[in-house]
């Protein structure tokens, strides 16, 4: 997995490429890496971030009108500099950046090794660049031929681009199964993959499909083909992004930064989409297929990390407010374990990237089965966005912080939205309780602007805990999930180790963890079920636990046997997650910052898992 970004044009390529990097380091930071042709090849690679990449090349030719660029998050290979990207052919002709993994690389190293190529690296995307050369130079085949040719021997998936320092007016992309952007500007070209390193110069960009190609040139004309060799005519989108999205703020980190936008994102979520005045919820990706949902038999959510947790609460209103059996499955599992999939089902994917690739894996395979795909996606053009029958748009706007927040909120919203609209259209909701959620609904970007304001309070609470090894997180109904994603978010930008667990369950195992060094936070703001969470309370104290507890505004009995206590607003219960997630969120940023850690590019972790 990894960030690509390419240039070719009338302007120098370095500095647009290192900028472009840096946008691109959340989806990899292992190390990068850039090649530049001025009538040479200079290749400059580094282990690390793209900030070393920049001390490597100070002092050296970094000229050149056309150059690509890549950060790595290691798949083959440990992340050093000779396995970084990007990899050049053994003649020091050909240079290649490439996302995701080549299956048969290893057959294919074999047989060129047999041709007398020589490797330096452990990758699999050396082999490609090296399988494109001996295509050259044996058939003498153009570039993109030559590409084409390889490409059809290649088994697996990748994004990459390919320049050729022979000819150094074009650049040749392609895509199978991971995403890349063409950016048109004037009389130059970006390849990327997203639109962040592009919306600077254009917002004029084309999303390529799979096992296309495409060559720009440095005239200012491009060609999109298959690989099969047919051309193609794609669509120009304009892109709704600005540049400002991309920044900090003024904020220390991403991450803080997008929990705070959760008071804006959560009710661009459900902009146009609800009016609890008028008492109607229009969800428009459903519209037209409204009849299908509405008699679905089962519906089947495939997520994975935070995506999943968010598909669990929607397990729960689907159930509750539409009365649809709900099935909630990891998108790995799902694809790998040969599913009962019917075609009256609807199966549901979230994530926010929209390139999730067991995600898009557990779709197609939905597809061939005749299910109907619906798709909930952050990013406009995504992979999911297009293979799925009807979808979803969350309106987050860019998320950069690796650890997912305002993206799980902004899901949440979503698949509240689908079962309300559900729930009434089948009569399982009364008229009245209908209502009450929808103006419950409205309130709660407000809510969240009064949770954000517990911040310092929370910030304490994390110094109080901060050197922890273990934690535990406990909820019930909605909330049990809210704990998972809770302890997935102290896992993935502190290092500490934590569980999230039905409360009711730490009797059968997790209570034997509990002493006084072990701190236990407890969702407990269900009133369906107060009674049995505050007695999970006082079985955690009995055993010396230290226990932080999220209520209810008003909370006196809790209060007085948890060690903290942090008070949001009272809500309707199927809506407390999106209020109870943000101290959570916020208890793991602190955590984290507290403890030296590197809050938005966490150790081994990239954004987009776009690789198995």
């Amino acid at each position: 997995m990894c960030g690509i970004v390419a240039y070719i044009g009338p302007k120098q390529a370095y500095p647009i490429i290192i900028e472009g990097l840096k946008r691109l380091e959340y989806r990899g930071y292992d190390s990068a890496g850039i090649s530049l042709v001025n009538g040479d090849l200079h290749t400059y690679k580094k282990k690390g971030k793209v900030l070393d990449l920049e001390n490597e090349a100070k002092g050296k030719d970094i000229s050149g009108t056309l150059g690509l660029g890549h950060t790595r998050w290691a798949t083959h290979g440990e992340p050093n500099d000779v396995n970084a990207h990007p990899h050049n052919s053994g003649n020091h002709r050909l240079s290649l950046v490439h996302n995701g993994i080549i299956e048969n690389y290893a057959t294919l190293k074999a047989a060129l090794i047999d041709l007398g190529h020589e490797f330096i690296s452990d990758t699999d995307t050396e082999v490609l660049i090296h399988l494109i050369e001996e295509y050259q130079d044996r058939d003498d085949l153009s570039l993109e031929e030559a590409v084409r040719k390889a490409l059809k021997k290649a088994v697996g998936a990748y994004a990459i681009v390919v320049a050729d320092k022979n000819d150094p007016n074009k650049l040749v992309g392609a895509r199978k199964s991971s995403p890349l952007v063409l950016g048109i500007g004037d009389q130059e070209y970006f390849l990327a993959s997203d639109a962040s390193p592009i919306i600077k110069y254009t917002n004029k960009v084309i999303y390529l499909n799979d096992e296309e190609m495409v060559t720009v040139n440095r005239d200012g004309s491009y060609t999109v083909k298959t690989i099969d060799n047919e051309i193609q005519n794609p669509e120009v989108k304009e892109l709704d992004l600005k540049l400002e999205a991309l920044e900090k703020g003024g904020y220390d980190h991403f991450m803080l930064k997008e929990i705070y936008q959760q008071k804006e994102t959560i009710w661009e979520s459900m902009r146009g989409r609800i009016n609890a005045k008028d008492g109607w919820v229009v969800v428009g990706g459903m519209s037209q297929y409204i009849n299908r949902m509405v008699n679905a038999k089962r519906i089947i959510i495939a997520a994975c990390g935070t995506s999943w947790h968010a598909g669990m609460i929607g397990e729960y209103l689907f159930e509750e407010l539409a009365r649809i059996p709900t099935e909630v499955e990891y998108a790995s599992e799902f694809r790998y374990r040969n599913p009962i999939i019917y075609n009256d089902d609807v199966v549901v994917a979230l994530s926010q990237s929209g390139e999730t690739a067991d995600t898009l894996a557990a779709l197609g395979m939905a597809k061939d089965k005749g299910a109907l795909l619906y798709g909930i996606v952050n990013v406009v053009g995504s992979s999911i966005a297009r293979i799925t029958h009807c979808g979803s748009y969350t309106h987050a706007g860019p998320e950069i912080g690796v650890a997912s927040t305002k993206a799980f909120t902004s899901q949440l919203v979503v698949l509240t939205l689908m079962a309300l609209d559900l729930g009434h259209r089948r009569g399982t909701i009364s008229e009245g309780y209908y209502r009450q959620l929808l103006t419950a609904l409205e309130l709660i970007p407000k809510k969240v602007e009064k949770v954000l304001e517990l911040n310092e309070q929370i910030r304490f609470i994390a110094g109080e805990i901060r050197n922890a090894q273990n934690a535990l997180y406990l909820g019930r109904g909605y909330n049990f999930p809210v704990a998972l994603e809770g302890a997935l978010k102290l896992k993935e930008i502190s290092y500490i180790h934590a569980e999230g667990y039905p409360a009711a369950e730490m009797k059968h195992g997790p209570i034997a963890l509990i002493d006084m060094y072990m701190p236990v936070v407890v969702i407990a703001t269900n009133m369906s079920a107060y009674e049995k969470i505050v007695s999970n309370i006082q079985e955690v104290k009995a055993r010396k636990g230290m226990v932080i507890a999220i209520v209810t505004e008003g909370d006196t009995a809790i209060k007085e046997i948890a060690d903290y206590t942090i008070e949001i607003p009272e809500t309707e219960e199927p809506l407390t997650p999106l209020l109870s997630v943000i101290p959570l969120q916020l208890l793991a940023y602190h955590i984290a910052v507290m403890r030296g850690c590197d809050v938005d590019q966490p150790r081994n972790l990239a954004k987009s898992v776009t690789v198995e």
